[in-house]
């Protein structure tokens, strides 16, 4: 098994988790803790998975929640960072351009954040 964590970190203009591991069906609590425990009502959610070489359906499944759940709050979701496995299977799903942002992985109009 895999380390897996979540890091989450609140800006002016938008909140961060970072996660690093696989998103599986084992790990998938954990990540929906953080988007539990995190106050999103109108901002913007940014995950960085850079640290994500595998994502599996269960993960894909959690993002499209978190996705509804913020449209119906007034916000949005960028999901940033995609390494190969992961942006394959927005592709092969047909939900790349639901949930990712630019071609490199970075949020279009948002800085990066700063260290």
């Amino acid at each position: 098994m895999t380390d897996f964590t979540v890091l989450t970190q609140q800006y002016a203009d938008r909140t961060v988790i970072t996660v690093a591991g696989e998103i599986d069906l084992g790990s998938c609590p954990e990540l929906v803790r953080a988007t539990l425990a995190t106050p999103l009502g109108g901002r913007t959610l940014q995950v960085d998975v850079s640290g994500v070489p595998f994502m599996d359906s269960s993960g894909l499944n959690l993002l499209l929640q978190l996705r509804r759940r913020l449209l119906a709050e007034g916000g949005r979701l960028l999901v940033t960072g995609l390494q190969h496995q992961p942006a394959r299977l927005l592709h092969l799903t047909e939900t790349y351009d639901l949930l990712a942002t630019g071609s490199d992985g970075t949020a279009i109009g948002l800085p990066l954040h700063a260290g």
